[in-house]
C-alpha cells in the first residue's frame, strides 16, 4: 500500500447501518448511522457513530487571468456563510457556480463566466478537484484557470432572479501577493488559485 497513490481504506470498509433525511431544499441534511474499518486494527471496526451530512450539489469554479495585460480577476458578492465574520459577509472569489444536473465542469464554467464577469472562455486548465469540508459536506468542487480577454475595468454582474449582485475587480498581477498575506481572502478556491497563479509566474 502507498499512501501516495490511494487512501488506507476504501468504501467497502465503512458498513452505513441506517440514514434518514432532515431537511430537503437547495441543500439537504441526513443523518447518517456508521461504522468504519479502524487503523492499526484491520479487523475491528469503530463503534456505531452517528453524523450529520450537507449535502451540496456538485460546483466548479475559475481563475480568469491575462498575461499580456498582467491582471486577474475576481468577483465580490454577499455570502450568509460568512454572515457571522467580524469584517464582512462580503467574500472576494473565483467565478463558480454549481453544475446544472449532468453538466460537465467545463460547461457550468464557460456558462457561470458570462453571468458573473461578461468573459468568454474556451480554453481552461484543470487545477484542482476537492472536498472543500469533507468533515461535514458533500460538496465536490472543480478548479480551473483560464487565460480570457479581460475587460478594461470591473462592473456589476450575476443574475438578478436568482438574487445575485456581484461585482467584477481587475487587479495587477503585482497586488497577488498582498492579497495572500493580508487576511482578505477567506475561502479555499480562491487562496488555491492564487497560489497557483503565483507559481505560474514564476514560470513564466
Amino acid at each position: 500500500m502507498n499512501i501516495l497513490d490511494h487512501a488506507s481504506y476504501s468504501a467497502s470498509d465503512v458498513t452505513i447501518e441506517s440514514r434518514e433525511f432532515l431537511f430537503r431544499g437547495f441543500i439537504q441534511v441526513e443523518k447518517v448511522s456508521f461504522r468504519h474499518r479502524l487503523f492499526n486494527q484491520p479487523d475491528y471496526y469503530s463503534p456505531l457513530i452517528q453524523r450529520e451530512l450537507i449535502h451540496r450539489p456538485e460546483a466548479a469554479g475559475v481563475l480568469l487571468y491575462n498575461d499580456q495585460q498582467q491582471r486577474f480577476a475576481l468577483i465580490e458578492q454577499f455570502r450568509v456563510g460568512a454572515l457571522n465574520d467580524a469584517e464582512s459577509a462580503w467574500q472576494l472569489e473565483v467565478i463558480a457556480g454549481v453544475l446544472d444536473g449532468d453538466e460537465a465542469p467545463e460547461d457550468c464554467i464557460r456558462r457561470e463566466s458570462l453571468e458573473e464577469s461578461g468573459c468568454e472562455v474556451q480554453q481552461l486548465q484543470h487545477l484542482f478537484s476537492f472536498y472543500p469540508s469533507a468533515g461535514a459536506c458533500s460538496e465536490f468542487f472543480h478548479l480551473y484557470a483560464a487565460e480570457v480577454e479581460l475587460p478594461k475595468m470591473g462592473g456589476i454582474f450575476g443574475m438578478p432572479d436568482e438574487g445575485e449582485n456581484i461585482q467584477l475587480h481587475l487587479f495587477d498581477y503585482s497586488e497577488v501577493g498582498t492579497l495572500l498575506r493580508n487576511g482578505r481572502l477567506r475561502n479555499a478556491p480562491v487562496i488555491m488559485a492564487l497560489q497557483w497563479l503565483v507559481q505560474h509566474l514564476q514560470q513564466r
